[in-house]
């Protein structure tokens, strides 16, 4: 269940430390074209469609010296943008400060939205088991008013029952899209998210799916594997081969996630929402003007 092919291999395919300096300049180009085509991606995405496309080998050592490292170099030469490389794994904790009230307003202004999910008939989360993806699924997420929820590996006891008392909170039928990696530990963590959440919120209707990794999606997508840790004491039971999110390229990935959303996404009300968002609006901007002439 290899999602290497075999067409696409190159000279490329080398063990790291025998590459020429033209070589590993080739690569660079190669993965800077992956990065052009689609962006942001984590560097674990950008390293599982580097196999798919034969450039390098589906081994831990040409992950961490190859990819991690090229992709490191470019970054600090400025070959690729910063911003081209999603990690959302470290970030700073600090209140939201302002200059002067004109700028506070003028934020608000710029950012007010109206809350999407009131006015539908539904409950909608998307739920992700590993962190760094959350900016590559952020821009949907965002753009659809849904929750993004990373659990990190196994969620704590406390997000588990804090998460359900949001979902009591919605009064409204929870539907709950989750993806994570396909093996031992993989499988197991939506399952002990859903218990746990029919536990806590027993008097909310949830609907649990799991959006990926699903063995027909490896399949059919031919996603690169890996073997199974067999350190995992959940193994024993398992395949030899995984699968990790990360090997879906972003732009499946995401259109999974946009696709769960819009189908409980009312267009009629969502209209009706859009226009009294700008009228609102507009409310805020002939504030913030008439505050700035105040100041003056």
């Amino acid at each position: 269940m290899s999602g290497l092919n075999s067409t696409n291999r190159t000279s490329l395919i080398k063990p790291a430390g025998r590459r020429k300096r033209k070589e590993m300049l080739a690569i660079r180009d190669r993965l800077r074209e992956i990065l052009a085509e689609e962006n942001p991606m984590t560097v674990r995405q950008v390293f599982y469609q580097a196999v798919s496309r034969g450039i390098v080998t589906k081994t831990e050592n040409e992950y961490k010296q190859t990819v991690c490292r090229l992709l490191g170099i470019m970054r600090r030469k400025r070959e690729i943008p910063f911003r081209w490389i999603a990690d959302n794994t470290r970030w700073m904790r600090k209140p939201r400060s302002y200059s002067s009230l004109t700028e506070a307003l003028e934020l608000t202004k710029r950012t007010y939205r109206r809350a999407l999910w009131d006015n539908q008939t539904v409950y909608v989360e998307v739920w992700l088991e590993k962190d760094a993806l959350a900016g590559v699924l952020y821009e949907v997420t965002s753009l659809y008013d849904v929750p993004l929820m990373v659990t990190r590996g196994y969620p704590s006891l406390s997000y588990l029952y804090e998460s359900a008392e949001d979902l009591m909170a919605s009064r409204k039928p929870a539907y709950i899209y989750y993806l994570g990696d396909f093996d031992p530990s993989g499988v197991h963590i939506p399952e002990v998210v859903e218990r746990d959440l029919r536990e806590y919120a027993p008097e909310v209707e949830i609907v649990f799916e799991r959006l990926a990794v699903a063995p027909e999606q490896i399949v059919a997508w031919n996603l690169p594997t890996r073997p199974t840790k067999r350190t995992d004491t959940r193994a024993k039971n398992f395949g030899d081969q995984s699968v990790e999110v990360d090997a879906i390229p972003p732009h499946q990935l995401r259109q999974l996630v946009r696709e769960a959303i819009e189908r409980h996404i009312d267009q009629h009300a969502l209209q009706e929402l859009k226009l009294s968002e700008a009228a609102e609006r507009e409310t805020l901007q002939r504030l913030v003007a008439r505050f700035s002439e105040a100041q003056e």
